[in-house]
């Protein structure tokens, strides 16, 4: 081998991940967590608004508003934006092992953010604006080229958000008690109108996704700091070796979740009808609820964190079992199932096509029952591919278009 052709092969890209190369809870998470996703998704898309949620619930529809505030909106994606960072040290790591040089790992990101920005364009404008892969691209960018390769000093700034997060979770009741004292007229649960799903045609909705989507993708781009603190994590490998992080991985299950859930009870009993809120203060108890559903993504990371060591010491071979490998199976195929969640909205939920919303007796429960439905069939599909040693669609896309024709 030529000295040229050394140099060449000493700063090549290696390929994509390999199966034995993944580790469990990653996977995990994502394939379960995609449930929740469809629980947001799916209740926006009915009532077409953010949060999805019917301001006017009778019966059972009261405890499922409760629930899905305490545990649902606003508190499953930050899971997937601590996985995102995760995913870039991850893939950052195995190219250095492979190529040795910096320069490899940071074209890779940037090639594979920068397409992950043009799926998210894509697919906000034609299917969903509440789209989340073009933000992920744009952060991916930014902390590629500013972040990746500090040192540990910096990095070590990132839980400090948490502590920031914290004490504003802290004070935001007490500004909720004073305001609430103020008097004023009782008010309406605050949401946001999707104007794309309450459309009469589809040419009116993709024009309304046209101006939706870039605003609310610049909006989550504030994601950097949870996707830092994934970043953080993957660099002490606490979910490749959660033995060595136990009593994090339990203090951040039980913590994380606990505030999150106590975060998102007042929005819960306020959308349900139990507990009255006057003008002035619901503004604040919306942003409650929003806050604190960072810390619920952070508890959600850490209990499948903890699952996958149980899970490791009671079976040789986790996902081999029929509903880990399942559920892996998703995981590995999470932007394939995200998309086809999105499809699965618009020909459930869109004016111009089946319209479950309007026709159903509950529109709450119409659109959990299409959420489980839906997840459900993509953790078959996913399962079924993964018997047969096929990549998402989606995922397939994506590696071809970040490594070439190479083996994927």
């Amino acid at each position: 081998m030529s000295v040229a052709s050394r140099a060449h092969s000493s700063h090549a890209a290696r390929g994509p991940v390999r199966g034995a190369e993944r580790a469990l809870a990653p996977d995990l998470a994502r394939g379960a967590m995609l449930l929740f996703i469809a629980l947001a998704n799916a209740a926006g898309a009915f009532f077409a608004s953010a949060p999805g949620v019917d301001t006017t619930p009778h019966g059972a529809e009261r405890a499922y508003n409760v629930f899905m505030f305490a545990f649902v909106h606003a508190r499953a994606y930050p899971m997937f934006a601590i996985m995102f960072g995760y995913g870039l040290v991850q893939l950052a790591r195995r190219q250095d092992a492979a190529a040795g040089d910096p320069r490899a790992a940071c074209s890779v990101l940037l090639r594979r953010n920068a397409w992950l920005l043009a799926f998210g364009a894509v697919h906000g404008v034609l299917l969903f604006a509440g789209d989340f892969l073009g933000g992920y691209g744009i952060i991916g960018i930014a902390f590629t080229l500013l972040l990746l390769r500090r040192s540990d000093r910096v990095h070590r700034l990132a839980p400090w958000y948490l502590a920031l997060v914290g004490v504003y979770v802290v004070v935001l009741p007490v500004v909720i008690a004073l305001t609430s004292g103020s008097g004023g007229p009782a008010a309406q649960v605050p949401t946001s109108p999707d104007g794309a799903f309450s459309r009469p045609d589809y040419l009116a909705s993709l024009l309304t996704r046209l101006h939706e989507w870039p605003v609310h993708t610049l909006t989550i781009t504030g994601l950097v700091f949870v996707v830092w603190i994934g970043a953080w994590a993957a660099r002490k490998r606490i979910l490749e070796e959660p033995a060595r992080h136990l009593r994090l991985l339990r203090v951040a299950a039980v913590g994380g979740i606990g505030l999150a859930v106590a975060g998102g009870l007042p929005m819960g009993l306020f959308s349900a009808g139990v507990y009255e809120v006057g003008s002035a203060a619901a503004p604040w108890v919306k942003l409650l609820y929003e806050v604190s559903g960072t810390f619920g993504g952070v508890g959600y990371v850490a209990v499948f964190g903890l699952l996958s060591h149980a899970l490791g010491k009671a079976m040789a071979a986790p996902r081999e079992n029929v509903v880990v490998g399942a559920l892996t199976a998703l995981g590995q195929r999470s932007l394939s199932g995200y998309l086809f969640q999105s499809v699965a909205w618009a020909v459930l939920a869109w004016p111009f096509a089946l319209d479950l919303a309007g026709s159903a007796t509950s529109p709450t429960f119409a659109a959990a029952g299409s959420a489980i439905a839906v997840w459900l069939v993509s953790v078959v599909a996913a399962y079924a591919m993964q018997r047969r040693s096929r990549r998402g669609p989606a995922e397939l896309l994506l590696r071809r278009l970040t490594y070439g024709r190479g083996p994927v």
